[in-house]
């Protein structure tokens, strides 16, 4: 049961969080962009092995923000028939893949480049400046694109109701949490980086760079395996959050009309969309245009409790029919 009022409702508060999570992504495609140029510049200069590895990284978070960025637009799509629940699971994939590539860029470049730098012997020779130049220039505008998200993710945790520690476990937009991910992982290999080099350059033992380019392999890794499992959830079918099911089961049991509810199923179909289908054991003294009247009231009040119900599916059951 979908009413126009309803679409029109939905697809405003849809259009709103998605260019808010555009705005974000756009940001963060844009620093990590320059950051990578910058790591590689300063890497190549320096000799510095973390420093190569931590532009492998934001190489890494440049090409997952080109596919947040896609599937913000995809996602946007209109249902079609074979599509009838609209494209929302887009989002879930892209980030999945853009996890994926993360997890390639931390195990395979930085923890492998850093092993064979080890096993070889890093070379003596490097140009710190060159190296604290670009740390310092990365960190600008990492911490300029991680107080973007940060920000936006406060702000949806307070119209929520919620702790953000709660609220970004519990949400379902993949593109702010981890582009909020991604630099706060940024941030800590950057840490990692000019403690490797600063240890270098203090102890002169060389060995010191290539373990730092393995700890932010390993912090890679970690941040990769977190988001797909997060996204993977998603992806092959969640049920709504607990609070959310509550809420509706109480809208269903409230109504006059509603002797028990038999049979609640709930489904995510985007970070906005969400699928509830209700069987129902209705009074017998329901039928006709009251029945009717009576689901009707039933929708609105499940889609005015939980806004991101996007579709509801009633089968009401007469109680002698039980």
């Amino acid at each position: 049961m979908t009413h126009p009022a309803h679409v029109s409702r939905r697809s405003l508060k849809s259009t709103r969080r998605a260019g808010a999570s555009r705005t974000t992504v756009l940001i963060a495609l844009a620093a990590n962009a320059l950051i990578a140029v910058a790591k590689l510049i300063g890497g190549l200069a320096s000799g510095s092995t973390a420093l190569l590895a931590e532009a492998a990284h934001s190489l890494a978070d440049t090409t997952n923000q080109s596919f947040l960025l896609g599937s913000i637009s995809l996602a946007a799509r209109e249902p079609t028939e074979r599509h009838p629940f609209g494209h929302g699971n887009q989002r879930f994939l892209w980030t999945f893949v853009a996890a994926v590539a993360m997890f390639v860029a931390g195990a395979v470049f930085a923890v492998g480049y850093g092993v064979m730098e080890l096993v070889k012997g890093p070379s003596e020779e490097g140009g710190f400046a060159a190296a604290w130049i670009t740390l310092a220039i990365a960190l600008v505008a990492e911490g300029a694109s991680w107080v973007r998200a940060l920000r936006q993710t406060q702000g949806e945790a307070r119209e929520h109701g919620k702790p953000i520690r709660r609220y970004i476990t519990e949400s379902r937009d993949p593109s702010v949490k981890m582009v909020l991910f991604e630099d706060t992982a940024a941030l800590a290999g950057i840490a990692i980086a000019a403690l490797g080099i600063a240890l270098h350059q203090i102890t002169g033992q060389p060995f010191w760079d290539p373990v730092a380019s393995i700890l932010i392999g390993v912090l890679l890794i970690a941040v990769a395996a977190r988001m797909a499992t997060d996204t993977g959830r998603l992806l092959v079918g969640a049920a709504a959050l607990p609070e959310e099911r509550e809420a509706i089961e109480g809208e269903l049991r409230e109504h006059p009309a509603v002797d028990d509810v038999i049979e609640l199923l709930t489904l995510v179909l985007g970070p906005s969309a969400l699928l509830v289908a209700a069987r129902i054991d209705v009074s017998d003294a329901i039928t006709g245009d009251d029945l009717e009247q009576a689901m009707s009231e039933i929708d609105d009040a499940i889609r005015e409790a939980v806004p991101d119900v996007t579709e509801v599916f009633l089968d009401p059951t007469p109680g002698r029919d039980r």
